[in-house]
């Protein structure tokens, strides 16, 4: 059986704290404990998700931050960049895109993780909020062909930031879809469960235990594995990583499943 697709650098672009719990973060902790480095991106800091009397934006802020550096730790993740774009407002712009574009040519991730831009609702009780969209679209704006031109935002290059082409875009996928990649979670998804507990601010007094298992058991339906998260992957060719010396390969942690 081939081994799983496992990156190097990955990065996943969101557009709120918890964002990433809910949808990947089973794949996150896989591909951090087989030695990936990952970078969180959030667009905002959900400085308008704590409906509380009295709270303010700047807490709600500060709050949410804390628990998302506490949920990324949990999966292994240990950089987590806030753009503190404002929430419930994010647009797609062109300003937007240049942030995204400096935090791929800083970190050099050779897969970006992020959502749907064309996913307006999952069956008949959620429509996507504009948020999800608007950081979905900006991110593969910013992967393709933003990131990789080096005469587009030339002024990065003054930061020492050079052109940098994506290999693979896994893009989230909530609903049944011909050619889906499905990664298996199971052994991760008890970190993705304790990760979303990180936000205490969102989960109030519900225990997303079971619903988390349900939904990933359903990704994994008819599959030789329990539990799954599914992604739509997008490979560039032209980006594909260089093959590692010997000595390069040497120097790479060893991990068992």
């Amino acid at each position: 059986m081939a081994r799983p697709y496992i990156p190097k650098r990955a990065m996943v672009i969101a557009a709120h704290p918890d964002d990433i719990e809910f949808s990947c973060a089973g794949t996150v902790a896989r591909w951090a404990r087989e030695g990936a480095q990952v970078c969180y991106v959030l667009c905002t800091s959900g400085d308008v998700g704590i409906a509380e009397a009295g709270m303010t934006k700047a807490r709600a802020a500060e709050i949410r931050e804390a628990e998302q550096r506490e949920a990324a730790a949990i999966v292994g993740v240990q950089e987590v960049v806030f753009l503190r774009e404002p929430d419930g407002l994010l647009e797609a712009t062109l300003a937007l895109r240049k942030k995204l574009v400096r935090q791929i040519r800083r970190f050099k991730p050779d897969t970006v993780v992020c959502g749907d831009p064309q996913a307006l609702w999952s069956g008949e009780g959620y429509i996507n909020h504009p948020d999800h969209r608007a950081a979905a679209l900006a991110a593969i704006d910013a992967v393709f062909p933003a990131a990789g031109q080096p005469n587009l935002f030339e002024e990065l290059a003054e930061e020492g930031l050079s052109a940098h082409k994506v290999y693979k875009v896994y893009v989230i996928s909530w609903e049944a879809a011909p050619n889906l990649t499905y990664v298996d979670i199971s052994s991760t998804i008890d970190l993705k469960i304790a990760a979303l507990k990180a936000h205490k601010s969102q989960m109030g007094d519900w225990d997303p235990s079971e619903s988390v298992k349900a939904w990933a058991a359903e990704r994994a339906k008819g599959l030789e594995f329990e539990y799954a998260e599914s992604f739509r992957v997008i490979t560039f060719a032209d980006a594909a990583p260089k093959p590692e010396t010997t000595a390069e390969a040497a120097t790479l942690p060893t991990t068992k499943d």
